[in-house]
């Protein structure tokens, strides 16, 4: 099963847009309304490059290579649930791109240490995973490889949640520093015409789902597997209604006036699709019109299983099948690997680093 190329015509029309996930487990609701459902909308009138980010996990899961592999095959399933087709995107590996390993060395040199330790994100991170001082160097430098994993493709705009938005400014920066220092490109110039003034890199935009952070079942934080507050894509129709009545809103009663701000409200928004139902249910609930939160909780599971049953029923179809997996994977690899290669041939001519071309085959 090998997804067919997009011409070169076509893809030479359309604007070219990256993001990707890290492999720690099957993906959830979160990243589908914060990103993935995006990817969906874009991948007919854009260049779409989806990256498994496989080397990234190893920064806190090195001895869990095995792990590593199960889940970035099972989040290549959840990209083909969701309605990524990978003959119109690219789905591949960080690992088999080796142009985004060169890049991520040059780029370090672009960063300050102190710059890259404020990320909010990786304190973030940091606080969340208990990882203290024990976190390897791999960990901290895994913000400048996602520079590294977006500017190899030289997007235009890259889909994320609200939580990587930070990441991307970081991007950003080094979009144009690199275009300063080694294309002359001033640092007054407005990003949209770092291209146009000669630069090797676009300075690309967030492109921030319609909902940039989803709440996760306990009601506070936001939905994450390592928190065991998720609601996953192959969960089960039952599954699916458990996890919703955990939902705590603090509400004691049905006649009691609510707030219709709180987490259950945020999933009302997020996936009841009748706008006059969701105004209804808000009206009542702030109200107090006997309207109770379990009445709620399953118009919201009800919502989402009618959402996830297509979805289930794509993910069977590739569930035990590997090699159809790896043929997606082998494509979406060729394909990246014609463009990060492009783009770090530039950018080593721009950096006076260039002295002889190369081409890379996958078997």
């Amino acid at each position: 099963m090998t997804p067919a190329t997009p011409s070169s015509s076509s893809s030479q029309a359309r604007p070219r847009i990256l993001t990707g996930d890290t492999p720690t487990g099957t993906l959830h609701l979160g990243h589908w309304v914060g990103s993935v459902k995006r990817r969906v909308e874009l991948q007919s009138t854009h260049e779409c490059y989806f990256l498994i980010a496989n080397m990234h996990a190893f920064t806190t899961r090195a001895e869990q290579a095995g792990d590593i592999r199960r889940d970035s095959m099972e989040i290549v399933r959840d990209y083909l649930a969701m309605g990524i087709d990978p003959t119109q995107s690219a789905i591949f590996l960080q690992s088999e791109v080796p142009a985004i390993a060169e890049l991520t060395f040059l780029f370090a040199m672009l960063l300050p240490f102190n710059r890259v330790m404020r990320n909010p994100t990786l304190k973030d991170e940091i606080k969340i995973k208990a990882l203290g001082e024990t976190y390897s160097f791999g960990f901290p430098l895994y913000a400048v490889g996602q520079t590294a994993d977006i500017l190899a493709f030289r997007p235009v705009g890259v889909p994320v949640g609200e939580d990587q938005v930070p990441h991307l400014e970081m991007t950003r920066e080094v979009a144009r520093r690199f275009n300063q220092i080694f294309c002359g490109v001033s640092e007054h110039a407005e990003d949209a015409d770092h291209v146009r003034l000669g630069g090797t890199f676009p300075v690309p935009r967030a492109d921030v789902g319609a909902v940039g952070r989803l709440v996760g079942t306990d009601g506070v934080n936001k939905m994450s597997k390592s928190l065991n507050n998720a609601i996953f894509i192959a969960d089960s129709p039952k599954e699916v209604q458990k996890k919703m009545g955990k939902i705590f809103t603090g509400r004691q009663s049905p006649t009691e006036p609510g707030d219709i701000n709180n987490a259950l409200f945020q999933y009302v928004d997020a996936f009841i699709t009748d706008p006059a139902r969701v105004a209804e249910l808000k009206d009542r609930y702030a109200r107090g019109d006997n309207l109770g939160d379990g009445h709620v909780k399953q118009e919201v599971a009800e919502a989402l299983n009618k959402m996830l049953e297509p979805m289930r029923e794509r993910r069977r179809l590739y569930e035990g099948n590997d090699a159809a997996i790896i043929d997606i994977l082998r494509d979406g690899c060729q394909r990246a690997n014609r463009v990060a290669e492009e783009t770090l041939a530039m950018a080593k001519d721009a950096a006076k680093l260039g002295y002889f071309s190369r081409r890379l085959t996958l078997d």
